[in-house]
């Protein structure tokens, strides 16, 4: 039975995208090669995805958050899924279908790398589930809508986000290592349609073709309001009104980096509904994916709005030394 309308107070936030069932193999002695078999030291099963990720990060800081996305009946009771009720996230808008499986990747980490194999036609064609009226309830009522999502027709992408712009909603993006639509003449046009866009810096430099990624963060700042370029352990740098400002990060102990960036997102997000200044929104991101990094999968620790506040706080005293 679906949950009473209104049951809940409206989200500040709505991440639409792909959600996974991210099965990882840590502790691989040896890279995996077709025709052998290797033992893992450990194994843990996550949400994977941008979407789950940066969702569980700004609901765990107390940002009013839903989730929008499609799975398939399989994921009801899975506890990747139920993860995200855990860390209340409202997933009513999300679509369940019966006919598909929800997304699956399997990961493999050998020391510093990775092999990923995914299985998901659950997300083709993914930008339908704007044609919903409980997802058009949701996003009525928000103030920003987060993309964890590939633009795979950057056109009809482009309609939509126009017409929640008009609505008055922010909108940010986050697409992750996508060098096919990198090169869409039509990506540029899309890109005007939203405010924040969060690459790394090997995402930025190709998405710009740009040799620098103080060159590319420029580049993009003509295409989008605010570009956020992520940096890893030195942090994050962001281009706004003309100013260059860039933000330090925690030192921690690297378990795993998958979906850092992600719950840098979330970290950045929660700081920007709050009416934070450019700098603090990218120490809270710096926050979220340093500790993100610390255990299996992206949402490992995410701090609580007083930790990060805490957390926050030693950065800025580290920088005024």
């Amino acid at each position: 039975m679906p949950p009473a309308r209104h049951s809940q107070p409206a989200a500040e936030l709505v991440v639409f995208g792909e959600f996974f069932l991210e099965m990882v193999f840590y502790d691989v002695a040896e890279t995996p090669r077709f025709g052998t078999e290797v033992r893992a030291g450990r194994f843990s099963e996550t949400p994977g995805g941008g979407l789950a990720t940066t969702a569980i990060v700004a609901s765990r800081l107390g940002t009013r958050t839903a989730a929008v996305s499609r799975v398939g009946r399989d994921a009801l009771g899975e506890p990747s899924w139920e993860r995200l009720r855990q860390a209340r996230v409202d997933t009513s808008a999300s679509e369940i279908r019966a006919d598909l499986s929800t997304a699956i990747t399997v990961c493999v980490a050998h020391r510093r790398e990775r092999l990923m194999v995914t299985w998901d036609p659950i997300n083709r064609n993914l930008e339908k589930l704007f044609e919903r009226p409980r997802v058009k309830a949701v996003l009525r009522r928000a103030r920003h809508l987060h993309l964890a999502c590939a633009f795979r027709e950057p056109r009809r992408w482009r309609l939509i986000l126009r017409r929640l712009r008009q609505a008055g909603m922010s909108i940010s993006a986050d697409i992750g290592w996508n060098p096919d639509l990198f090169r869409r003449q039509d990506l540029q046009e899309l890109l005007q349609q939203i405010d924040f866009i969060f690459p790394n810096e090997m995402e930025a430099r190709a998405l710009t073709g740009e040799s620098t990624t103080v060159q590319a963060l420029r580049t993009l700042a003509r295409w989008v309001k605010q570009p956020v370029v992520k940096l890893g352990d030195r942090g994050s740098i962001t281009l706004t009104e003309g100013k260059t400002v860039m933000a330090g990060t925690l030192q921690v102990n690297v378990v795993d980096a998958t979906g850092s960036g992600d719950a840098f997102d979330g970290g950045f997000l929660h700081g920007y509904l709050r009416g934070w200044d450019g700098e603090d929104c990218l120490r809270a991101g710096n926050v979220c994916g340093a500790l993100a990094t610390t255990g299996p999968g992206g949402s490992a620790d995410p701090p609580g709005a007083r930790r990060l506040a805490r957390l926050m706080r030693t950065l800025e005293e580290g920088r005024r030394r």
